[in-house]
C-alpha cells in the first residue's frame, strides 16, 4: 500500500451516480480500491435501493443489515425515517462510529474496505412505499471510525432522483460515471447544472410544504451544501473512436471528463458470476480522477 501525497479527500464524502447501466458500482469497487491502495481508510455506502451485488465486487459474502433498519425503519412501515421531499428535517443521531456499531451493520473486505447499506426496497413487500427514508439517510448521515484518512464513497441510485431529492447536498464531491449513451450524456449535464445552481445559492422547490419551518429547513439544507463540484469519468469505452467523440459532446456543455476506463470483458464476468472485482493501476483513467479529486480544494 502506497501513501497518497497529500491526504486531501480525508473526510469526503464522494457520492458516485449515473444512468442505470452506466457502471457505477464497478467505478465505486475500482474506486474504492484504488483508494485503499493509496492509504485511505475506505467506506463503501450502497444506498442504491434496488440494484443488488455490490458487496459481492467487493468480494465480501455477508451482506449487512440495513440503516434503514438501524434508525427505525421507513414512515410507510410505520417506522420513523421520512422522505426528505414530504419532511426535509434532518436525520437524528446521523453521526455513525463503525468503532461502536454492531458488526451485523457492516462487513469488512480482505483489503480492509467497510461496507454498509442504506436500504433495500425488494424485500419489504406489496406497498412499501417509495425509497425516500432511504434517500434521507444517505444524505444526512456520517460515518467514522474507519480510519484517520478517511473516505466514504456513495453508491447512489441511478438517475437524478436522489440528487433531485437532495441527497447530493450531503456529498463533498460527485462523480458522474457515463457510458456511451446519449442519456448518461445528459445525465452528467443535468447533474452539473443542478450543482452550479446550487453553489449559486439557488432554492428548492418547496409549494408543497405548508410549514413554514419546514420551507425554513429546506432552504437551509440547500444554502449550507457540501457539494463544491461534479467531475465525469467515461465507462465501458470501446475504442478510441468512440473516447473521441463523447469527449467532444461533453466538452460543447463545458464538461471535461477527468478519465476514461475501457471495456473490460474480465470485469462484466465477474459481476455475472458474483465475484470480486480487482484493480489494477493499468487502469489509467480511475488514476486520473482520483488524482483531480484530490487537487480540488
Amino acid at each position: 500500500m502506497r501513501e497518497s501525497k497529500n491526504k486531501k479527500l480525508s473526510g469526503k464524502r464522494i457520492g458516485i451516480l449515473g444512468k442505470g447501466g452506466s457502471g457505477k458500482s464497478t467505478v465505486s469497487v475500482l474506486m474504492a480500491r484504488a483508494l485503499r491502495a493509496r492509504g485511505y481508510g475506505v467506506c463503501v455506502l450502497d444506498a442504491d435501493s434496488t440494484n443488488v451485488g455490490l458487496h459481492q465486487a467487493l468480494g465480501l459474502k455477508k451482506f449487512p443489515e440495513s440503516l434503514i433498519d438501524y434508525f427505525g425503519g421507513t414512515v410507510f412501515a410505520g417506522g420513523s425515517v421520512t422522505c426528505p421531499v414530504d419532511d426535509p428535517t434532518l436525520l437524528t443521531d446521523a453521526e455513525i462510529n463503525i468503532k461502536k456499531l454492531s458488526d451485523k451493520y457492516y462487513t469488512r473486505s480482505r483489503d480492509g474496505i467497510f461496507f454498509m447499506t442504506a436500504g433495500k426496497i425488494g424485500n419489504k413487500g406489496p406497498g412499501a412505499g417509495c425509497d425516500g427514508p432511504i434517500s434521507k439517510i444517505t444524505r444526512d448521515i456520517t460515518i467514522t471510525g474507519f480510519g484517520n484518512s478517511s473516505v466514504t464513497l456513495v453508491d447512489l441510485k441511478a438517475g437524478l432522483e436522489d440528487p433531485a431529492r437532495g441527497v447530493i447536498t450531503g456529498m463533498d464531491r460527485a462523480v458522474v460515471v457515463v457510458d456511451a449513451n446519449n442519456s448518461s450524456v445528459r445525465i452528467a449535464v443535468d447533474t452539473k447544472n443542478m450543482v452550479d445552481k446550487i453553489k449559486e445559492g439557488r432554492l428548492p422547490s418547496t409549494g408543497h410544504l405548508e410549514d413554514p419551518g419546514l420551507v425554513k429547513i429546506a432552504n437551509e439544507t440547500f444554502l449550507n451544501a457540501k457539494i463544491r463540484d461534479v467531475f465525469v469519468i467515461l465507462n465501458k469505452i470501446s475504442g478510441k473512436d468512440v473516447e473521441s467523440y463523447m469527449k467532444k459532446e461533453l466538452m460543447k456543455k463545458n464538461i471535461e471528463p477527468a478519465g476514461t476506463v475501457y471495456s473490460d470483458d474480465s470485469i462484466s464476468l465477474s459481476w455475472l458470476k458474483g465475484e470480486s472485482i480487482e484493480y489494477s493501476e493499468k487502469i489509467p483513467g480511475l488514476e486520473k480522477l482520483i488524482e483531480k479529486l484530490e487537487a480540488e480544494d
